[in-house]
């Protein structure tokens, strides 16, 4: 297994890391903005399908834990799917945020703790 691969799912969430390809980053004034793009692979949900990739979804935004002292922001885009037989446009369930916020659902999870105390 890649090593680097195996830190990444130590510090982001493992979803993402497995579903997407870090396309870019970069840093300014303390924030770190990784950007994301949807594998290419074929989602096993739809292998019996006849489908083809057909771009993406809009760009989402969400916070995620702070690191190093940088708040994070993670871009994430999601791919489209067309299906070839029945011109359906399919996509993935992605359960990526957090009811009514726009951070990951591990952090909004760990905010509630600390709100408790």
């Amino acid at each position: 297994m890649d090593p680097y691969i195996d830190l990444l799912k130590l510090v982001l969430p493992e979803l993402l890391v497995t579903h997407f390809d870090l396309a870019s980053n970069h840093t300014k004034d303390k924030v770190l903005h990784l950007y994301f793009e949807e594998k290419i692979d074929i989602p096993k949900e739809f292998s019996s399908r006849m489908i083809i990739s057909h771009g993406f979804h809009k760009e989402i935004t969400i916070q995620d834990f702070p690191l190093r002292g940088k708040t994070v922001y993670l871009h994430i885009k999601r791919r489209r799917w067309l299906d070839k037989t029945t011109k359906e446009v399919v996509q993935r369930d992605w359960d990526l945020v957090a009811q009514g916020t726009r951070m990951t659902v591990e952090f909004a999870a760990f905010l509630k703790v600390l709100d408790k105390y």
